[in-house]
């Protein structure tokens, strides 16, 4: 058995690596916490392939002395903190000492620095080995570049994405870091193209629509407040702004962008029933508060915090999040399908957003302009009108188009799928699992009485039509063709540079049932046409919601997002409930369910229909007793 030693310094820095440096993203993060900690107020970054073959980062901060630059390389050693008690109130981003030894061990760096007083120096590591120091004239601030990145240790390789999937993260990082300092100057490029660039005036707005797009920029709330212990301020968006998860939740407490489920929730919560089900706002909050009530030193990345008295903070949140709604004309409940603005969004850099009171000023006129563009909308010829009507005409016509057996979805075999004409046939000379029905009456407009010989059934119209229109868009969204419906006023898409990687990355996958997006600018995308199966009045809803499946789930394939579309597609056209159908409507609609693939269950998985037997019946209204109550009748 081997004696206990100690690890050479360069195995250490390695092992360390692993914690500190997980990806491009990682050595990003840790040299641009390093220039604001150095007091910069200019913050370049230039990357090469990703970051994979070089990372670059010049700065304006205060630079290192002569007799430091090597120190600096050495494991745990740090200006930032001296004592015990410095670790309980850390005020800096780094404090530990561990990236500059870490990134060196498995990397080719070089470092130039000034201080600006005395000569600058340069000095050279690769593998955790000094290659080179010398004395060297520069202005004052640090120039540093990485190349090479895991040349050591191929196996981090393999665990690395896809170079655009690991800029999406890169720009997500500097997308917050310019968040919680906006009086700092960014500019981040990428093969020699500028995807980021704030002005460093110290205007949160003006970042948040650099990052996000002007027109997002004007659906923000500006929130402030304090108590004793904390005081917050930054803005949140209006309902009508969410994305479809807590990613866009920036929280920064002492200018550090953290990840705490709890605060995360505390801002939902301020939102009450404003927000739908599954939908989460855009919000960039600042909690500044004594650093003695937060440690920031139980993960090695510093992204998680505990926070000492976290339920008063909560509620402070949440309260006023709630209040500063509550004032604003938020749009009515009752009012559905209206979509933002769709005039075409300008380069953010010929945007002058130096009046953060004017963009406030402007929430409520611009959602009065919203209305009027959605009336305007309204007189867009659309496929199929009348609601009651869309079982019958949407089966006629999917009868007309795929008659005689013709191929539904290019993706699979013909004979993976069946119509609901050729079952039909099919179904005709064999015995029903499906009951014959009888119509009887509707309910409260949404429920369907229906008889058979073996009882009463009840039918949902909603999950009913859904179930219908699912069948149908199954095959819809999977027959890519020419049929595309022009519109008279295109939609344009503004997201964040991470986001637009992401979707450009994933446009085939789009593409494959039907949705074409051009980009536009910068970070902005513009959709000019969409498949003729669209529900008129929520195309806009609609490409959005596409846009954000491929978003939100990385491994979406063609199959998994052609069914979520159906999904999708067959509930936003179906009959709401108290909606009332005529006899011939209501007849049709039992009709078309008999014959659809699986008639039990919605696409969600809720029955469209539930039975009460005959037996049933009668055991209710006691027409059959139980055999000890007839007993005690015959005595």
């Amino acid at each position: 058995m081997e004696k206990i030693h100690e690890l050479n310094a360069i195995l250490s820095d390695q092992i360390a690596a692993g914690e500190v440096v997980e990806r491009p993203a990682s050595v990003v993060k840790e040299l641009v916490e390093n220039a604001i900690d150095a007091g910069s107020t200019k913050i370049d970054i230039l990357l090469e392939e990703a970051g994979l073959k070089s990372i670059r980062i010049i700065d304006d901060g205060s630079g290192i002395e002569p007799d430091d630059v090597e120190t600096a390389f050495k494991r745990h050693a740090t200006s930032k903190i001296s004592s015990r008690e410095d670790l309980f109130k850390v005020a800096t981003l780094g404090f530990r000492g561990e990236a500059l030894p870490s990134i060196a061990s498995i990397a080719d760096v070089t470092m130039i620095t000034s201080n600006g007083s005395d000569v600058g120096s340069e000095i050279h590591f690769r593998g955790g080995d000094l290659i080179a120091k010398e004395n060297a004239e520069v202005r004052a601030g640090t120039d540093i570049v990485v190349t090479d990145l895991f040349f050591n240790t191929p196996a981090r390789l393999k665990y690395l994405k896809t170079p655009q999937t690991e800029l999406a993260k890169i720009t997500d990082i500097v997308n917050r870091l310019s968040l919680s300092f906006p009086n700092i100057r960014f500019s981040l490029q990428h093969d020699g193209k500028e995807l980021l660039r704030t002005s460093g005036r110290g205007d949160l707005l003006q970042v948040i629509s650099n990052i996000y797009g002007v027109s997002n920029a004007r659906k923000m709330v500006k929130i402030s407040n304090s108590n004793v212990d904390f005081q917050i301020d930054g803005f949140v968006s209006l309902p009508e702004y969410t994305r479809a998860n807590r990613n866009y939740i920036s929280i920064l407490i002492n200018g550090r962008y953290v990840r705490d489920f709890q605060i995360s929730k505390a801002i939902v919560e301020g939102y009450g029933s404003k927000l739908m089900v599954g939908r989460y706002p855009v919000a960039v909050l600042n909690i500044k508060m004594d650093p003695i009530l937060v440690d920031v030193n139980v993960h090695p990345t510093k992204q998680e915090v505990r926070v000492s008295e976290i339920q008063s903070l909560n509620n402070l949140i949440s309260e006023t999040v709630f209040e500063e709604l509550s004032g604003k004309n938020l749009i009515p409940d009752a009012v559905k399908n209206l979509t933002s603005d769709r005039s075409p969004v300008p380069h953010v850099e010929q945007i002058k957003l130096d009046d953060t009171a004017q963009i406030q000023s402007n929430l409520v006129t611009d959602r009065d302009s919203t209305q009027s563009k959605t009336e305007e909308k309204k007189s867009t010829p659309i496929i199929i009108s009348n609601r009651a009507d869309l079982g019958s005409s949407m089966i006629s016509e999917f009868r007309a188009k795929y008659k005689n057996g013709n191929r539904l979805d290019p993706m699979k075999q013909s004979s993976d799928v069946d119509t609901p004409s050729n079952k039909f046939e099919k179904e005709v000379d064999k015995e029903r699992r499906f009951p014959r029905l009888s119509y009887v009456g509707q309910m409260h407009g949404t429920y369907l009485f229906a008889e058979s010989d073996d009882g009463l059934y009840i039918v949902d119209q909603h999950a009913a039509q859904e179930r219908i229109n699912y069948e149908y868009y199954r095959v819809a969204v999977g027959e890519v063709s020419d049929d595309q419906q022009d519109m008279l006023v295109p939609i344009y898409l503004e997201y964040p540079t991470t986001d637009f990687i992401k979707i450009k990355q994933r446009q085939s996958v789009l593409e494959s049932c039907g949705l074409f997006l051009e980009e536009f600018g910068r970070n902005t995308f513009i959709v000019r046409h969409h498949p003729v199966w669209f529900k008129a009045g929520q195309e806009e809803d609609t490409v959005r919601e596409m846009v954000d499946y491929v978003l939100n789930d990385p491994g979406m394939t063609v199959a998994k997002f052609r069914e979520a579309s159906a999904i999708m597609m067959s509930c936003k056209r179906a009959i709401k409930a108290n909606h009332n159908l005529d006899d011939k409507q209501a007849k049709q609609l039992l009709k078309d369910l008999a014959v659809a693939e699986n008639p039990f269950n919605c696409p969600h998985g809720r029955p469209t229909l539930v039975h009460f037997s005959t037996t049933d019946m009668e055991r209710m209204f006691k027409r059959i007793q139980d055999s000890h109550q007839t007993g005690m009748m015959e005595e």
